[in-house]
């Protein structure tokens, strides 16, 4: 059975909705503007859906001058001008990976403020602000070319709709496959055949497969209420089938190796 690339996501705001492409540009730290801009609170800390579920009803465009178009139902909208290189910079991290974004403007503080009920500040990713990505898993290392942007972990995400599926099957309400944020969904697969995957060619583009992704309560934010799921679904579900050592696995991880535009309709071949 053919492997193909049947959806491509980006998330320009961390924890934000999911924007989808027919073709998407694939980059060093992932995706081109696959979140590239991020909410902090008041003492600098970065915040994700995890804590602000309200994030995931906020639809951020980017725009060709860099600047991203913010709305959110019943929150109004907002232009947000890209931050100027030279601009103010303030120091936070993502899972204790220091980094240094450009802040957005005051506006901007405002309008993610109002919607989130709390002093709040947007950020932005831009070149100069560098993340690097070193990690190890399973005797396998990263090199010192390696980046990522505000993700959690890693520059892209891959879950196959065969693994949906398998886990839909035991579920009493299925969920959709955006409750897991992946970048790349492809179908033609066994569920968890990516498990065994360590490397891939899609289309003409290469990708180390670097690890599971492991899973969390922001599994159960239902995104198109932006609160969580009060069944605690799907991840209570995940732990009795998918709980490996590390944690609850579902999807994996990939490091760009070769790059480019990828479409959707690429065939995937595992190369090992």
């Amino acid at each position: 059975m053919t492997i193909r690339l049947s959806t491509i996501h980006t998330f320009p705001l961390k924890s934000g909705a999911a924007l989808t492409h027919d073709v998407a540009t694939v980059e060093t730290r992932g995706l081109h503007n696959d979140r590239r801009w991020m909410a902090i609170d008041a003492d600098g800390a970065f915040v994700t859906a995890r804590k602000q579920p309200r994030l995931t009803l906020i639809r951020a465009q980017p725009r060709a001058d860099g600047g991203v178009d913010l709305a959110a139902p019943g929150g109004g909208a907002l232009s947000v001008a890209a931050p100027p290189s030279d601009g103010a910079r303030v120091a936070t991290a993502v899972w204790g990976v220091g980094i240094t974004p450009l802040l957005a403007d005051d506006a901007a503080h405002d309008w993610i403020s109002t919607w989130l009920g709390a002093p709040h500040r947007l950020v932005h990713m831009d070149a100069g602000c560098e993340r690097r990505l070193r990690w190890q898993y399973e005797g396998r290392f990263g090199t010192d070319a390696d980046q990522v942007s505000l993700a959690d972990g890693f520059p892209l995400l891959l879950i196959s709709q065969g693994s949906l599926d398998h886990l839909n099957d035991k579920l009493a309400q299925p969920v959709p496959m955006l409750r897991f944020r992946p970048n790349l969904v492809v179908t033609g697969t066994a569920p968890h055949a990516e498990d065994e995957w360590r490397r891939v060619r899609i289309g003409e583009l290469e990708f180390e497969v670097a690890k599971p992704c492991t899973r969390c309560v922001l599994t159960t934010v239902d995104f198109t209420r932006g609160a969580f799921d009060p069944s605690g679904e799907p991840l209570r579900t995940l732990i009795g089938y998918r709980r490996r050592d590390g944690g609850v696995q579902f999807g994996q991880n990939l490091i760009p190796r070769r790059l480019g535009q990828l479409r959707v309709g690429d065939e995937l071949e595992v190369l090992a």
